[in-house]
């Protein structure tokens, strides 16, 4: 058995990350949103491509059904009130169940996040909806913020 030295937080901060499950930038991603945004205990819903599914991809149809139920429920439930996208530099993704190559890849990951926050916004009426793209730089990640 394995007991957590972390103490429970009870209170919610109503908000939630989407992002790609690539457990190498995991820990980056929660730095990221925990330190750089402010957003300690956030609510994730972590996927291959991450916010991909919600850009209209024919080949992500079945997860973006999944997601904007997952989606709908946390806004009711949890009280979301703010909504961070995040993709990454170099995603298999999209290299592979979408078939680009570099320097498109990254455009339309970029193009991605802005289709993928209308999307959001649409299904759960919430404005604060944000846009990262995480790349690599000299071995560190780097945040950038996208205008979505």
């Amino acid at each position: 058995m394995y007991e957590s030295r972390l103490a429970y937080e009870v209170d919610r901060i109503h908000a939630a990350a989407i992002y790609c499950s690539d457990g190498r930038l995991g820990e980056h991603f929660d730095d990221f949103l925990q330190h750089g945004l402010s957003l300690p205990r956030y609510d994730r819903v972590t996927l291959p491509g991450g916010p991909a599914c919600l850009a209209g991809h024919p080949q992500a149809h079945l997860e973006e059904q999944g997601v904007v139920d997952e989606l709908k429920f946390l806004v009711e439930v949890h009280g979301l009130k703010r909504i961070v996208l995040i993709a990454h530099q170099g995603c298999a993704f999209y290299g592979t169940r979408l078939d680009l190559r570099e320097p498109r890849l990254e455009l339309v990951q970029r193009a991605d996040l802005v289709r993928a926050a209308a999307f959001v916004h649409r299904v759960t009426g919430l404005e604060a909806v944000d846009g990262y793209f995480a790349r690599l730089v000299d071995g560190r990640i780097r945040f950038e913020r996208v205008q979505v």
